[in-house]
């Protein structure tokens, strides 16, 4: 495997590739990505989404970038909904259980799907964090199956704690998080 610290500098030459933003090639591909990692190295890629995210609003490109965090915006749509202070109260009274049942009926992929199709109309590029986050509740492979249909014209990266072999997701290098196979490996890492 090759070191996380190549990698993620490649992923700046990769960002400003036209193709990467006019699409991967002729065959109406999508322009999913992937960028997998050892969760061991989660701070640092965290580091580098805000380094990107600081880089390209501060300088004219043509590549208007916007980051998704899954875990904070489902703590922001409790809040919008009024239910944030319950689910504390929930898990005092009724037990990790009830609350675990409670978050997977709530945490919806539309819910967020929805607020991505929104908040994004004026930018090209989407990365998306927060996977390792937000897991058990909401899985990747359903938030990118869902979110192809809202965002076919723009680039979306997946920042991924975990293993992407272009077939399958095993988050944590240890879950099988189901088969996914329309989206390419951002930066190799072999």
């Amino acid at each position: 495997m090759r070191n996380i610290n190549e990698r993620l500098d490649e992923i700046d030459e990769k960002i400003k590739e036209e193709k990467f933003i006019d699409g991967r090639g002729l065959g109406n591909e999508i322009s999913f990505y992937i960028f997998d990692y050892d969760p061991k190295d989660e701070l640092k890629v965290r580091d580098k989404v805000n380094s990107i995210h600081r880089r390209y609003r501060n300088q004219a490109h043509n590549r208007k970038i916007i980051e998704f965090d899954l875990y904070k915006m489902l703590l922001d749509v409790a809040k919008e909904k009024g239910i944030y202070d319950q689910i504390f109260k929930m898990e005092a009274e009724r037990g990790s259980d009830a609350l675990f049942q409670a978050l997977t009926t709530f945490a919806q992929p539309e819910l967020f799907i929805d607020k991505i199709h929104e908040e994004s109309k004026d930018y090209n590029v989407i990365l998306i964090t927060g996977v390792g986050k937000i897991y058990p509740f909401v899985r990747s492979h359903t938030i990118l199956n869902n979110l192809q249909e809202k965002v076919d014209n723009k680039t979306v990266i997946l920042f991924y704690p975990g293993l992407y072999d272009g077939q399958s997701l095993n988050l944590f290098n240890k879950f099988i998080d189901d088969n996914y196979y329309r989206a390419f490996q951002l930066i190799d890492n072999q």
